[in-house]
Parts: structure tokens; C-alpha cells; sequence
């Protein structure tokens, strides 16, 4: 099997005022004459190194389960860079939000041969990271046609963007969430519970009538659980 190439780039954003050190996955057999789905990924070095995505994608592409693709990875700093930027209450979500779609995509589409099209495009993170993937499609869904969300953060903004997205029937979301996730310890070291806001969300995507595929997973909030459920969250949106 060959494996894919990474790319190790250092990007300055206007919107964040900072550096991001972005990691950018091309696949085994890479050619600008061709066109490619793109995958950005918040929370990124943990989809790298603990979700070894790209491995997973190596193998689904070399046994053509999945078209190629290209995945960013965009990590964070720190516990409190993650919530300033991924939670909508968080003081640098909207330069976040407009750091992916006004900066990043720009970017990889000069850099790269990508499909230039929003149903090409996705946005995957877990918890907060899948918050923030979730609301990124929402707020520029010209741009973003896919989100993939692990076990999101889910509170009343997120809620209220979902319940008041103007075309609920452009984007596809997948979304899965662990059913002993009653009681995840925090960041903050407190106990919240997921699974009963991640349930609120999917009958308000399924009341508006959302693209949807939503699974409870026997497990609770861990990439234990999260790693070998990016296989079938790849097959679903890039196959």
C-alpha cells in the first residue's frame, strides 16, 4: 500500500493575527490534473497522531472504498486557544470561523487541485472541534457542504444556528455520539453531559429536515471510540 504525503506548512492569518503551523495530506498518487475532495480537520494533531486518519485513509483509498482526498489538519495551542476559537461563545469563533472559510480554502485551492465546490468540501472535528465544524458549515454553507461531528459540544447558540439555518437541505451532517457520554469530565474538570444535548440536536436537524446520518455509539468520550468510527465517517462522505 502506498501512503500519502504530508505537508508541513506555517500559515499566517489576518482574521487570528497568528501563525498556524497546518499539516496537509495529499494522497499516495497526487496529481494536479485531477480534482480532489478536501477534509479539514479542527482539533488537528489529535486526528493525526491519536485518530491516525490519514493511515485510514491510505488503506480506503488503496482498496477504492473512498475517492481521494486532501485533509488540513489545524491544530490549537492550548485547552483555552481551543475554547476561544471552537465554542460560538468562545472571543476568536468568528475569526475562526472566517480564518477557514476565507483564508484556509483560498488557499488550498490556489496550493492544490481541489473541487471547487461546497459538497466537495467538509469540516470533521470531535467535541469542541465538532462544535465549531458543525457551525463553520452552517455559517458559509456556499463553502462547506459536509460536516462530520464526534460527540459535539451542543449548548443553547449551538441549538439556536441550528434551528434557524435558512437551507437545512444543503448541507450533509453525520453525527455520532457515545451513550455513556451522561457523564464526560471536562476541561474544566466538571462533569457535563453529552448525550442528552446531542439528542436535542438530532431531532431539531431531523424536525428541519437536515441530510443526516446519526449513530449512538456503546461507548463514552474518548478517541477509544472515536478512531475506529472515522472509517465509516470517511466511506459515508468521500466514497
Amino acid at each position: 500500500m502506498e501512503r500519502g504525503t504530508i505537508h508541513d506548512v506555517s500559515f499566517f492569518s489576518k482574521a487570528l493575527q497568528e501563525s498556524i503551523q497546518l499539516y496537509i495530506y495529499t494522497p499516495a498518487n497526487y496529481t494536479p490534473l485531477t480534482e480532489y475532495q478536501l477534509l479539514i480537520a479542527s482539533d488537528g494533531n489529535d486526528y493525526f497522531q491519536l485518530g491516525g486518519i490519514t493511515k485510514i485513509a491510505d488503506e480506503l483509498i488503496d482498496d477504492m472504498e473512498i475517492d481521494e482526498l486532501i485533509i488540513v489538519f489545524v491544530p490549537y495551542d492550548n485547552v483555552q486557544d481551543r475554547r476561544d476559537k471552537y465554542v460560538p461563545s468562545g472571543k476568536k469563533h468568528r475569526e475562526y470561523l472566517q480564518f477557514l472559510a476565507h483564508e484556509l480554502v483560498p488557499y488550498i485551492d490556489r496550493e492544490y487541485a481541489t473541487t471547487p465546490v461546497a459538497h466537495a468540501r467538509g469540516l470533521i472535528g470531535d467535541s469542541m472541534a465538532a462544535t465549531v465544524s458543525l457551525l463553520g458549515a452552517l455559517t458559509y454553507p456556499n463553502i462547506f457542504g459536509k460536516a462530520i461531528l464526534q460527540s459535539p459540544y451542543v449548548d443553547e447558540d449551538v441549538l439556536d444556528a441550528v434551528e434557524n439555518f435558512a437551507n437545512p437541505s444543503s448541507i450533509s451532517v453525520y453525527h455520532i455520539v457515545g451513550k455513556k457520554e451522561d457523564e464526560v469530565l471536562t476541561t474544566e474538570k466538571k462533569v457535563a453531559d453529552f448525550l442528552t444535548p446531542n439528542r436535542e440536536l438530532h431531532e431539531v436537524m431531523q424536525m428541519r429536515g437536515y441530510h443526516l446520518f446519526y449513530d449512538e455509539f456503546n461507548g463514552n468520550h474518548t478517541w477509544k471510540y472515536w478512531k475506529p468510527d472515522l472509517r465509516r465517517a470517511l466511506i459515508k462522505n468521500f466514497n
